[in-house]
């Protein structure tokens, strides 16, 4: 069965549940559970297994805080001899509006200190992104409280329609492959 790592980005900790930032553990949270399969502690991660169509997804939530993903990304991957290709990193992207998902196959950190990490550990920035649009609806210079915020009431819906497609995004990540599951995800707006 040919292997996947699904990495969901945020940070551990009670007061981070749910945040802005924290929408690749959310995520991730919510396919695990569909897939009655549940989260165990293991080396820099919680990691969960799920079978699927012929598939194995290997789910991460590193444990290692946000500005440190690195360590835990090449460790599993490292651990259960995963290609990068094979590797799909959930993460939130301040801009992209709250409309929008995008997938890619590469692509810059973007100022996003978790994939900055990620790439520096790698060498490269040669591996595939779900970037999960939240806006940038915030004051000047208050960015860092704005992605560590939860969601508001009237953006709910809209979240859980984009978690709800994210999780086919994984499956057809795996199964249709990146190309066909780009260009089915990174047109549709969610409104």
């Amino acid at each position: 069965m040919t292997k996947f790592l699904i990495i969901g980005l945020g940070n551990p900790g009670n007061e981070y549940a749910h945040t802005r930032h924290n929408i690749g553990f959310d995520i991730l949270n919510t396919f695990v559970l569909k897939n009655n399969a549940f989260f165990q502690s293991a080396r820099l991660a919680e990691v969960a297994e799920i079978k699927f169509k012929g598939k194995i997804f290997v789910c991460i939530k590193p444990t290692t805080f946000m500005n440190l993903s690195g360590r835990a990304v090449k460790h599993w991957l490292d651990k259960e001899k995963i290609s990068i290709e094979n590797s799909l990193t959930i993460v939130d992207d301040l801009a992209l509006p709250l409309s929008k998902l995008r997938l890619r196959k590469r692509g810059s950190d973007a100022g996003h200190n978790g994939l900055r990490d990620i790439q520096n550990v790698l060498g490269t920035d040669e591996y595939p992104k779900l970037r999960f649009g939240i806006g940038n609806q915030y004051p000047k210079g208050m960015q860092v409280q704005f992605v560590l915020s939860r969601w508001l009431p009237e953006e709910l819906p809209v979240v859980k329609l984009k978690i709800e497609k994210s999780i086919q995004v994984i499956e057809e990540f795996a199964t249709i492959g990146i190309d066909r599951t780009m260009s089915d995800v990174n047109n549709l707006t969610f409104i």
